[in-house]
């Protein structure tokens, strides 16, 4: 969908410099998507004209896998200190996964993943070619598939991101995110900490407060974030509350 530099907004790696290559379609409806406009594919594909600038240009799709790894040379890959193949969600496009991962990380950067955690077939073919595996672990309370019906109760997702954890674990680094909203319950925490600790009590686990997007209008409060990391803090050994940064500052 687009290609553009700027620094990583959220999670452990906040603030440093990141080259991003957003791959279009998604299977899940999260009510506070900031990039919504990523659930469908896209007719163009932009690309930032010169590092930082946020000016694009566009070109119809589909494009090539070469065509990607030269819009990114174009971007001073090279002073990256990550690119972040992110969505959508990248992982329902492995081979292109795969094919970039390799590509762009021959040319200096790591690479991060960030993934809705859920597509642990998709994974397991690339896992080699990631640096960091940044998976959200999505709460059923926001979040339904795009099969699902629009209201109404749906399953969880608990057991798939277990399982997806267990493979992600296989890369140098991996971190959790859970989005907290004025919905988030404390059972549905509980169980999602009790799964990570399950598969290693270490990894980190950062709960983001929502940023106020599509249905979602307000933030929960900062004693309810704390509370949440008192809370998670109990069973896990790494736990991190990490607002969304770029909003604050304007950076796409």
């Amino acid at each position: 969908m687009e290609i553009f530099s700027s620094v990583q907004g959220e999670g452990p790696h906040v603030g440093r410099s990141t080259l991003f290559v957003r791959l279009g379609e998604c299977d899940l409806r999260c009510a506070w998507c900031d990039s919504a406009h990523t659930w469908q594919p896209a007719r163009v594909f932009r690309i930032e004209e010169a590092r930082g600038t946020a000016r694009f240009r566009e070109v119809p799709n589909p494009v090539s896998l070469d065509d990607v790894v030269r819009a990114a040379e174009g971007l001073e890959l090279g002073a990256h200190r990550f690119a972040s193949l992110t969505g959508g969600e990248p992982l329902l496009q492995p081979e292109a996964v795969r094919f970039l991962a390799a590509a762009l990380r021959a040319r200096g950067p790591r690479i991060l993943l960030e993934t809705h955690g859920l597509a642990t077939d998709a994974l397991a073919t690339v896992i080699e070619t990631i640096d960091v595996v940044s998976m959200d672990w999505k709460l059923a309370s926001d979040v339904r598939r795009a099969s699902d019906p629009a209201k109404g109760p749906h399953a969880d997702f608990h057991a798939e991101h277990e399982r997806f954890l267990r493979v992600a674990v296989r890369a140098p680094e991996v971190v959790v995110k859970i989005v907290v909203t004025e919905t988030t319950g404390d059972d549905e925490l509980d169980e999602a900490c009790r799964r990570i600790a399950g598969v290693s009590a270490g990894v980190p686990l950062v709960l983001q407060p929502v940023t106020p997007a599509l249905a979602v209008r307000e933030r929960p409060s900062a004693e309810r974030m704390l509370a949440l990391e008192a809370r998670a803090a109990r069973v896990l050994a790494d736990v991190r509350v990490i607002p969304q940064t770029h909003k604050l500052y304007g950076a796409w």
